[in-house]
Parts: C-alpha cells; structure tokens; sequence
C-alpha cells in the first residue's frame, strides 16, 4: 500500500497485435492457479495470458478470433467470455479453442434466448452466468443448461425509471442474489435484490457530473473486504470509493 506510481504488467509497448502489445484491453482476471493475468483484448479479438512473474516480457494466445468483452472464472477454472460480435457467452476449459454456449448463441435480438452486445459477464458458484445484455438495457440470468434467460433487472426498454436500465456495464451478484450493476448512461449505480422488479439507486443518479454525488458514464464496479464500493466514472476519468450500508 502506499504506491504513488503503478507498474506495467502487461503491454506498454504501444498498441498492436504483436504478443509484446494489447490493442483495446477492455477486462482483465487474475488466474490464482498459474499466477497470471487473462486479458480480453477487444482491438485485437483474442484472450490473451501473461504470466505475472517479473521480468515477463509477452503474453500467449489462449483464444482468438473472437470480439471477447468481458471475462469470468469460476472455482473449477471454467473461463466465461462474452463475444459482442456473435451476441453470445461461451464457457471454456483451459486449453480449449472452441468452447460451449451458455447463454445466447441465436443471433443478435431481445428475445430470452438471444442477447445483444453482451459486455460483461458474472458467474456464480452454481456456474450460472449473469449477463449486461447492453443493447437490451437489461440484465440476464441464465442457470446452467438453460436454453433461455431470465430478465432479472431492467428490461423495460431504455430509461430511467427504477425498472429501468439505459446501457448496463458491469455487473456484481452477491450471494443472496443481489445484483449490483454500472447503469451507465443513467449516470448512477443500481441495486435489484433477488426477485425484484425494481431496483433502488445505491449512488449517483444525481445526473451527469463531475461532483462526488455525481458520474459521468459509470462503467466498472468492485467491493473491496470492508465494504467499500469502488466505481469506474468513466469520462470523469476518476474512480470513486463509496461506503455501502
């Protein structure tokens, strides 16, 4: 703690598609097992891995040909992608090219079998996947097997009524089944408990600004062990901490 500057661990030699560069990072995870960084680069359609010993200098190629978005790993190491370009998520085993549709995979739509522009993607210990169905401005749930989601937040077309999401970004579920997510162009942060067929504004939602009640396109969340609620304010170019009761 207490670092003033931050550490290159990945990239940093300009964009491109060279396995030294990343063009377009758009999500990153921390594989635990092999200690290192899976990274979604959406500039240049492929997952990538680099190791996060020092002194690495390039990543591998672990999935290509694929406009990737958002990533999640689940505690048997399945990795889950979103691909905005074929309006799908696909779960894959270590080593696998080609993987398994778990949610979408019928074309770009609104129906409960189809998604459009999946971006970020949450994943339980049950493997069911939580989607930011971006163009649907809703969020998606689909339970292991299932051959169509569930709309469990928003869903109502684009607004900014508490039944509402305009472009959701990403997404946090805890484990009661409470869902967290960026609703970005409404300029706040959402909670919608379990079942719920409205949600309650947490922060934000006081329009668009650059005061500390206010965002400017909200985009990414985390929870740190003591509560706080990290939100990425995207053209504020500022990341806020919020204490959540």
């Amino acid at each position: 703690m207490g670092s003033t500057k931050g550490q290159v661990v990945a990239g940093g030699n300009g964009y491109g598609n060279q396995l030294d560069q990343l063009h377009g990072p758009t999500d990153v995870l921390i594989d635990k097992e092999t200690d290192s960084l899976i990274i979604c680069e959406y500039g240049n359609r492929r997952v990538v891995r680099w190791s996060r010993r020092s002194g690495t200098t390039r990543g591998e190629i672990l999935i290509d040909n694929i406009r990737c978005y958002g990533l999640a790993m689940n505690n048997q190491r399945y990795l889950y992608i979103s691909d905005v370009g074929k309006h799908e998520v696909r779960r894959y085993q270590v080593g696998d090219k080609n993987g398994t549709i778990v949610a979408g995979g019928y074309g770009k739509g609104a129906g409960l079998n189809q998604l459009s522009y999946p971006i970020y993607i949450f994943v339980d210990q049950q493997q069911t996947v939580y989607v930011s169905d971006n163009e649907n401005h809703r969020v998606m749930k689909w339970d292991k097997g299932a051959k169509e989601g569930i709309v469990v937040a928003g869903g109502q077309r684009d607004g900014n009524a508490v039944t509402q999401l305009s472009s959701p970004q990403k997404l946090l579920v805890d484990t009661l089944g409470t869902i967290y997510v960026a609703d970005s162009w409404n300029h706040r942060v959402m909670r919608w408990p379990k079942e719920a067929t409205q949600g309650t504004v947490i922060v934000g939602g006081n329009d668009e600004g650059a005061e500390a009640n206010q965002f400017d396109r909200p985009v990414g969340l985390s929870f740190d062990r003591h509560g706080n609620l990290y939100v990425v304010d995207y053209r504020n170019n500022r990341v806020q901490r919020f204490l959540i009761a």
